[in-house]
């Protein structure tokens, strides 16, 4: 039987008069890659910043690996077992490719403040263990050769794959990846799908928003299709494009 890694259902969130949630649940199993795909303003990002603790819901229930948890917080969220990127890049612009990952590491460090005041024995070993596992995780995903470059000085998709490797860093039970391809080109767009393949065979699990329908249906176990803040479709890629509904939110009357 499948393991379930994220499960959550009845998610509402109101912003003033406007509903941007009703209602929404889904189900990701491990080893999945699970599309969230919806046209502008569904509520995709809404239901992302909603799970990974960056806005607090309206009602709602959240397990993780089969334990409940409250998405209060993004560095609780985090701690939890969720990593995720954002559509807008987010790296730490005059620190190193290395240091970037090195950052995403520490929320699994057991040293302590006092121990980096010290530069204890342990510290200087956990260090030195965090700055290996970096350049493992920046070999990984292909830039490895670039560990001491400046994070500024990468092209786009290179910045892109570090973000995918600072969430990697945190050992988490779900990479959430929030328009991963926006602004990438062809070439970088395979290399992206590259990747993220190769994440699910190493038996991580990933949810994935994304504007490029294309990316989603080749690449995804399962997808979700929002509507105005509302679920009106779930299944396997080829169902999903057969469904009248989506058909009608992406080339209907809405002109959306």
């Amino acid at each position: 039987m499948a393991e379930t890694v994220l499960k959550v259902s009845g998610i509402s969130k109101r912003f003033g008069g406007l509903q941007a949630l009703s209602d929404v649940g889904i189900t990701i199993e491990r080893g999945q890659v699970y599309g969230l795909i919806g046209p502008n303003g569904a509520g995709k990002t809404t239901f992302f910043n909603v799970i990974t603790g960056l806005y607090t819901p309206d009602s709602g229930n959240f397990e993780l690996a089969g334990k409940p948890y409250q998405p209060t917080a993004v560095h609780e969220v985090a701690r939890a077992g969720i990593a995720r990127t954002f559509q807008n890049i987010r790296l730490f612009a005059e620190m190193t490719a290395l240091e970037n990952v090195m950052v995403g590491r520490h929320i699994r460090t057991h040293s302590g403040l006092m121990g980096a005041i010290f530069r204890s024995a342990s510290f200087k070993a956990e260090e030195a263990a965090i700055a290996k596992r970096a350049q493992e995780l920046l070999d990984y995903v292909g830039i490895g050769k670039y560990a001491d470059f400046k994070a500024r000085t990468l092209s786009y998709g290179d910045q892109r794959r570090l973000e995918i490797a600072r969430a990697l860093a945190t050992d988490p039970q779900l990479i959430a990846l929030d328009e991963p391809a926006a602004g990438m080109n062809a070439t970088e767009k395979v290399q992206l799908r590259e990747l993220i393949d190769q994440i699910r065979r190493d038996n991580r699990t990933i949810l994935l928003i994304e504007h490029d329908v294309k990316l989603v249906m080749g690449l995804c176990d399962r997808v979700t299709v929002l509507d105005y803040g509302k679920q009106i479709a779930e299944g396997k890629p080829a169902d999903v494009q057969k469904n009248e509904k989506v058909i009608e939110a992406y080339l209907g009357t809405g002109g959306h």
